[in-house]
């Protein structure tokens, strides 16, 4: 249906947040801003502008100053660990060979990401912002049956939406006791000066497109939600005490990286400031520019106005660096990753190190919590749209081997290297086999022979002659023909080697 009335209260219905949204659209785009950096960063401003400074001078400073993005590394780390290993999905007595779910885990939101990829980027903004929210939907092409659907290339598919673009959203607790969301609205598109308006509830779904320059609703339509529930999924960075709010993993780091910008400028001022003092001079004396320049003062100039230098005697270097690195060093201690991100590692004790691994190991695992049932609320909804119920399972590593290798290595030797029991040196040997990349069963083989193995030892035999036993085995054979731990001198001579 299309509507070229000019209909501003409705407009403002349809893209306007609501309470919350409003309450926590800026820190959701400080957020944004901090993880990107770059040129968005930059357009935040968010320099802390000298009182009469000049709009040139604040720009100039602006781009002369570097970024050093803690969020978007600490975040980084996070995924290195959490998708290290591919999650396991088993679709149990679910149609695991099915077409639709093959294009689905190869291409899930028909923009030729695979799942795996998308999930990723779930993560991620999820990090960033708290949460966000994952929309399954199936275009409704008037298909009658699944061959027709197939026929047409049709399938549920899933998209993301941040914070920043989910308006509106409710929840109603039903008798049973589980919440359920009944209402929901989001910013599908932006393009140009058109906007479409996306609006869910159980029963209908209305699109709305809105030429914001015209004031006007430019096409409006609405359809029947033949799913009878809201096909949405909000993904969890972590919980917080408000339904439909997540916890960001860098809403400190932010801020402390905000004061390290900040910090970066004014040593990148003071040493301009060091390095080139300032000149004051009347203004009928002539100042030449460069090293060993003139100054040609007036010959009834008063000798008090004479040109001199004025020195800066504001904060040292060393202090901003080193407010600096307590930045960097809080950075650390609030994501747990001492240990692992930069040098920080080479000034941390072996306890504090496994006491960092074991804090981001927690977090770490909740997060991957977080994601098994967002995932698993979300293929509930996409064999909902197949006309099936979700039988299978989703699981996300729920430990992380997050360890010194190069330290426990180090440890190994020098404890193999002061053992003298045969049992220790082989309970040794076994921890450094873990550090190998072998699949299990020869993993078990290998420690096997390890504990099959003897230490080489020379046996003798009954004519003299001497053989190296090198495992187990061997001894028994040797022993079985005569052979002996201890020479045979019954000739009166030294026989062997």
């Amino acid at each position: 249906m299309l509507v070229t009335q000019t209909l501003s209260t409705e407009i403002a219905h349809y893209l306007q947040g609501n309470e919350l949204y409003d309450a926590y659209q800026e820190s959701w785009q400080f957020l944004l801003e901090s993880y990107l950096g770059g040129e968005e960063y930059r357009a935040g401003q968010h320099l802390t502008k000298y009182q009469l400074e000049t709009d040139n001078e604040y720009k100039a400073r602006l781009k002369t100053t570097p970024l050093e993005n803690h969020c978007a590394s600490v975040i980084s780390v996070y995924n290195s660990f959490l998708f290290r290993e591919a999650p396991i999905r088993d679709f149990s007595n679910n149609n695991p060979t099915a077409p639709e779910l093959e294009a689905f885990l190869r291409d899930a939101d028909m923009d030729g990401r695979s799942l795996d990829a998308f999930m990723k980027d779930v993560a991620t903004w999820s990090a960033v912002y708290g949460h966000c929210w994952l929309i399954v939907t199936k275009p409704n092409v008037g298909a009658q049956t699944q061959a027709e659907e197939r026929a047409q290339g049709v399938r549920p598919y899933v998209s993301l939406q941040t914070p920043l673009t989910v308006l509106d959203w409710k929840y109603s607790r039903q008798p049973s006791g589980k919440s359920e969301l009944v209402y929901l609205k989001y910013l599908e598109e932006i393009t140009g000066d058109y906007r479409t308006v996306k609006v869910w509830t159980k029963e209908t779904v209305k699109t709305v497109t809105v030429d914001v320059k015209k004031d006007i609703i430019s096409e409006e339509f609405e359809e029947i939600n033949g799913l009878g529930m809201i096909p949405a999924v909000c993904a969890y960075n972590g919980r917080s005490v408000v339904r439909g709010f997540g916890v960001s993993d860098i809403a400190d780091i932010a801020n402390l990286q905000k004061f390290i910008y900040n910090a970066t400028s004014e040593a990148e001022q003071s040493i301009r400031m060091n390095t080139h003092p300032s000149l004051v001079a009347t203004p009928e004396t002539r100042v030449g520019t460069g090293s060993g320049a003139l100054i040609h003062m007036p010959e009834n100039l008063d000798p008090g106005l004479k040109p001199y230098l004025l020195e800066f005697n504001g904060a040292s270097i060393e202090a901003i660096y080193k407010s600096i690195n307590h930045a960097i060093e809080s950075i650390d201690k609030i994501a747990n990753t001492g240990a692992v991100r930069a040098t920080e590692s080479r000034t941390m004790s072996g306890v504090a190190m496994e006491t960092e691994f074991q804090l981001l190991n927690a977090k770490l695992s909740n997060k991957a919590d977080n994601l098994e049932l967002a995932e698993e609320q979300m293929w509930e909804i996409w064999y909902r749209y197949m006309g099936q119920q979700w039988m299978g399972y989703v699981d996300y590593p729920g430990s992380f081997n997050i360890r010194d290798t190069a330290s426990e290595i180090n440890q190994l030797r020098t404890a193999k290297e002061t053992a003298h029991s045969e049992i220790v040196i082989k309970e040794i040997d076994k921890q450094i086999l873990d550090w190998m990349e072998l699949d299990e069963a020869e993993l078990e083989q290998k420690k096997a022979d390890i504990d099959n193995s003897i230490t080489p030892h020379m046996m003798y035999g009954p004519n003299g002659e001497t053989v190296m036993a090198m495992t187990k085995q061997e001894h028994l054979d040797l022993a079985a023909r005569g052979y002996t731990h201890e020479q045979n001198n019954s000739n009166g001579s030294e026989l062997g080697g």
